[in-house]
């Protein structure tokens, strides 16, 4: 029975510490104050200054009658704490968190996230402009507040404002506020959605961002690692020479990641094609380029960089690229068809010769013939104007 306690209690331990948030109570920016609250007057009093990454915070309000003294701090209080969803909901959690003492006066509160509201409650005592306020007058109270739930926390929102308003008629109130801030570790670090999206938008017009159909990935990357390495305002703080060389270093390393880079290439070779088809091999030669001299070209990729030279008369070109491609694949037919064709408008009809016939019961692809490719390529030529005297002569050898 003892082995199955101890067992029990090994388990819960276990989910609680898996379960728990990666952050920290901050004391020491927690706001402790001792308010004197006239009769029948209001007061504000702002908050210490919450930390970056804040995304909770839990208070306390205590009214203490005269010479009492706080018999445990809230700070005290979450020591046994270890991150804010361990504190229960509803009554039962502001039970556990409340003063085990308080005074006989009661008073009104409400919470505000600017000064400026906080000085027109204390002049007018309406709420309206309140995150959150306490109408039914109390001796004590405590309560949790999260970012997720509550407007009264949000990313921006450094400070907030805690409004009284006694109902003792004769004497003033003593008051004592507590409030200790929850801190994301990762958000400490400055880093909130405005931010990121700044570094994705930077990123995005980078030169090696624009020859990408989708830079999302290679962006991402990029901003994970500056996170990594710098707090927000430390990468604020950078010469603008020196977030170039991040960018640039950054960037090199991402380009180089298998996914993304097989991504990248990918997105070229989709652009080149659609280039091919609508005729603008000039703008098409750059991006296959790009793509040889990172060393990532196939016999395809080459094939079509011969194609395109041959239709912008680059026929030197052509027939270098179109030998780079045999090399790293000997049998890949559209690479020997552009051969061909690169030798035939080279005026060298021998060599095209022995080509054209040696491939020409075959297929290029899987559903093209090699016939019917070179008929499609000869009158691509003709439209821009290539060498075509021997055009007839080959298709005369295919009957």
């Amino acid at each position: 029975m003892t082995f199955k306690i101890i067992l029990s209690l090994l388990i819960t331990v276990s989910f609680n510490a898996f379960a728990q948030k990666d952050g920290y109570w901050d004391k020491e920016r927690a706001t402790t104050k001792e308010i004197m609250v006239p009769a029948r007057d209001r007061i504000s009093i702002p908050t210490e200054d919450l930390p970056v990454g804040t995304t909770e915070i839990v208070y306390r309000i205590t009214l203490l009658d005269k010479n009492q003294e706080m018999a445990n701090s809230l700070v005290s209080v979450l020591k046994a704490i270890p991150d804010p969803t361990g504190i229960s909901q509803g009554s039962a959690g502001a039970v556990f968190l409340m003063s085990k003492i308080s005074g006989d006066d009661e008073c009104t509160y409400s919470i505000f996230t600017s000064n400026e509201n906080a000085k027109k409650y204390v002049a007018d005592g309406k709420i309206d402009k309140a995150c959150y306020s306490q109408a039914e007058p109390v001796s004590k109270d405590a309560k949790r507040l999260s970012v997720n739930k509550s407007s009264c926390l949000k990313e921006n929102i450094s400070t907030i404002w805690f409004g009284f308003e006694s109902k003792n008629w004769l004497l003033s109130q003593k008051v004592v506020l507590e409030v200790v801030p929850w801190v994301d570790t990762k958000l400490n670090r400055g880093w909130n959605q405005d931010n990121k999206n700044e570094i994705i938008s930077l990123c995005k017009t980078s030169t090696m961002a624009q020859k990408m159909a989708n830079s999302d990935d290679f962006c991402v990357c990029i901003l994970n690692k500056i996170m990594k390495q710098y707090r927000y305002d430390e990468f604020q703080k950078l010469l603008a020479v020196e977030k170039t060389k991040v960018y640039k270093d950054f960037g090199n390393s991402c380009y180089k990641d298998a996914d993304i880079s097989k991504n990248v290439f990918n997105d070229l070779r989709t652009q080149v094609a659609s280039l091919i088809k609508t005729q603008k091999y000039n703008e098409a030669i750059p991006k296959l380029n790009t793509i040889v001299n990172e060393g990532k070209a196939t016999a395809l990729d080459y094939g079509s960089l011969g194609y395109c030279y041959i239709l912008t008369k680059q026929y030197g070109k052509a027939l270098k690229a179109l030998q780079e491609g045999e090399k790293l694949d000997d049998t890949e037919l559209l690479v020997k068809l552009n051969l061909a064709h690169t030798y035939l408008v080279s005026d060298d009809y021998s060599a095209a010769k022995v080509i054209y016939k040696k491939y020409q019961t075959q297929n290029v692809t899987d559903s093209l013939s090699w016939i019917e490719k070179t008929k499609l390529d000869f009158q691509a030529f003709e439209k821009a104007g290539l060498p075509s005297k021997d055009f007839e002569k080959i298709l005369k050898l295919y009957n």
